[in-house]
Formats: structure tokens, sequence, C-alpha cells
């Protein structure tokens, strides 16, 4: 098996090579110094993908990182498809009147 590449989900910047074929895998990021999770380098890709051309069947810009890093390792690596997520808004309003 090539050598895969991840990529630091905290900093970003720092990759490293393994010898083996995961979606991810946690260490200390030796340039950030974070325990992260390091990201598949075709997850990866897909993500930056999606930050620069989000998908118009999802709201984006609503999920946090870690979220959007599930979302793209699934059409990356398991083969789903948009149709496959969705986005539940939350109304954080109280409507309740406790007077």
């Amino acid at each position: 098996m090539p050598p895969v590449a991840y990529r630091c989900s905290n900093c970003l910047e720092h990759t490293l090579t393994r010898e083996f074929d995961v979606s991810h895998f946690s260490v200390k990021c030796p340039k950030c110094g974070e325990f992260a999770r390091f990201i598949h380098e075709g997850v990866f890709d897909q993500y930056e993908a999606f930050e620069a051309s989000p998908p118009e069947d999802l709201d984006w810009g609503r999920l946090g990182r870690l979220e959007k890093f599930i979302v793209a390792e699934g059409i990356a690596r398991q083969g789903k498809t948009m149709d496959d997520y969705d986005v539940d808004i939350h109304d954080d309003t109280d409507d309740t009147d406790d007077s």
C-alpha cells in the first residue's frame, strides 16, 4: 500500500504520512502542539472543496469543523451523497412566558 497523507484538524497545516489507510487518527501535532485528529488527505481535499464551493443542498455554514469533516468523510470514503445528510435547525429562543 502506498503511503497516505493525513492533515491536522486543528491547525490544518501539518501533515503526517502513514502506511495505513483510515479516515483519521489522533496524535499530538508537532506543529501546533494539540492532541488532534489527523484527517485522511482525501477527506481533507473534499472538505476544502466544500469550503471553496459549499454544497447547495446543505447549509454548510451552520456546521462546525468536525461536522464538516464527517460529511466530507462520508462523501470521499463511504460513497455517500448529499441526500444522506440533513442539518437540523434548533430554535434556541424560549417562547414560554414564566411570569
